[in-house]
């Protein structure tokens, strides 16, 4: 028989359609909730669009992505939960006053998520959302969701945007949080759009949100190292996801670059900015090589030539599903753009071995689906030409314009 791959998908969203949050929802908030969804107006276009059932139709799903070569996946926020204005990917912090509802909200959201990945046993890793206004809800919430969600994919790491009351990432107050997690195997799931400040209302505001998105999807990374997290819970797991990996190799050279002049620079430097690395036993580069996975989703061709920067045994391809830039319905020809040439050992770590490990799922479990579904090995082998990109496709994994040049 021809060998095939068991593709994970490390990035895909989901969420329920905003009445089907209601009987997940305390019922203290049902009158509130009713007169709120009343008035509702869903404020993205893919959820109005007829495909918005991709977010929360389990049965289709599951048999677009079979159509697609995947056979599992990971699975992070999309829709908007109650009470939320916008998206909980990339929803604010609550303020202390609209904080109970809004973390009723999440819940509804993450007792939602627990059934979504039931109804497709040891396909599905559901990342749960907590706010951490109040930490002792957060840590429950999250002892919660390792007994009830079956494979339990960790935490959205809080977002905290510059400006916030709440303090940022790298302040020891989290500390229960990291250790709670590294104690229970949870990893801290880090996503492009989390942790963005208010734009406003402007025209151009939208654009400014999308050039700066990157750098802040990029920023809870300095903060956990400088910030001696990953010093201090040497066991915690972390995913950078679908934030490009054109970044990291200059990235984590410049990290390094800043660390050595912590502790190697003039007496100056010492004084005023050295007082973090004295607490490291290692260079950022060190840490992300123990600590860190990287979510790649849409993997570009010019990107997947960097891996050997960084480590094939930390990549985790994803098709970003149901987004527009995600790969779907060409997850195929998108296997084939990343990764034409290269070992078959390495493909297969890369697209479902590597998230199998990090998440817990069971590739022996998952084998009847490869049989039926994965791609052939020597399909993903045979390179696709610009030429012959699917025409109809509008994923970043077909983009032909390296935009990052990084190395």
């Amino acid at each position: 028989m021809e060998r095939r791959y068991t593709v994970i998908s490390a990035d895909t969203h989901c969420g329920a359609d905003v009445v089907a949050y209601r009987p997940y929802l305390s019922s203290k908030f049902h009158d509130e909730f009713d007169a709120w969804a009343a008035t509702y107006e869903v404020p993205f276009a893919d959820l109005r669009a007829p495909t918005a059932y991709r977010s929360w139709d389990s049965d289709r799903r599951l048999a677009e992505h079979e159509t697609d070569g995947i056979v599992a996946e990971v699975l992070f926020p999309n829709t908007v939960p109650p009470f939320f204005e916008e998206g909980n990917l990339v929803a604010l912090p609550p303020s202390e006053a609209d904080y109970e509802r809004r973390w009723a909200g999440v819940q509804a959201h993450n007792r939602w998520l627990a059934d979504f990945c039931a109804a497709a046993p040891g396909r599905r890793a559901g990342v749960v959302q907590v706010f951490v206004n109040h930490l002792e809800d957060a840590l429950a919430e999250i002892s919660w969701a390792a007994q009830h969600v079956a494979i339990f994919g960790g935490i959205l790491v809080p977002s905290i945007p510059p400006g916030s009351p709440l303090p940022p990432l790298y302040d020891p107050h989290y500390d229960p949080l990291w250790r709670l997690c590294e104690e229970i195997g949870a990893v801290v799931n880090v996503h492009a759009g989390s942790g963005l400040p208010a734009y406003g209302e402007l025209d151009i505001a939208r654009a400014i949100m999308l050039v700066e998105l990157p750098w802040f999807s990029h920023r809870p990374l300095w903060h956990l190292i400088f910030g001696g997290v990953l010093e201090r819970f040497p066991n915690l797991k972390v995913a950078l996801t679908e934030q490009g990996v054109a970044w990291l190799p200059r990235g984590l050279e410049t990290l390094d670059w800043f660390y050595g002049r912590m502790v190697h620079g003039g007496a100056a430097e010492a004084m005023y900015f050295g007082a973090a690395a004295q607490g490291m036993s290692m260079k950022p580069s060190e840490y992300f090589a123990r600590n860190v996975w990287v979510g790649a989703s849409f993997l570009r061709s010019s990107e997947s030539a960097l891996r050997p920067h960084f480590g094939g045994d930390r990549i985790m391809w994803g098709d970003d599903y149901p987004h527009s830039e995600g790969t779907w319905p060409f997850s195929r020809e998108a296997l084939r753009v990343a990764f034409a040439g290269e070992s078959p050992d390495v493909v297969q770590r890369c697209v479902g071995a590597n998230a199998a490990q990090l998440y817990g799922f069971d590739l022996g479990a998952l084998a009847p689906l490869t049989a039926r579904f994965g791609p052939f090995v020597d399909e993903v082998a045979e390179p696709l030409a610009p030429g012959d990109y699917p025409p109809g496709s509008t994923s970043n994994a077909f983009d032909t314009t390296q935009v990052l040049r990084a190395w």
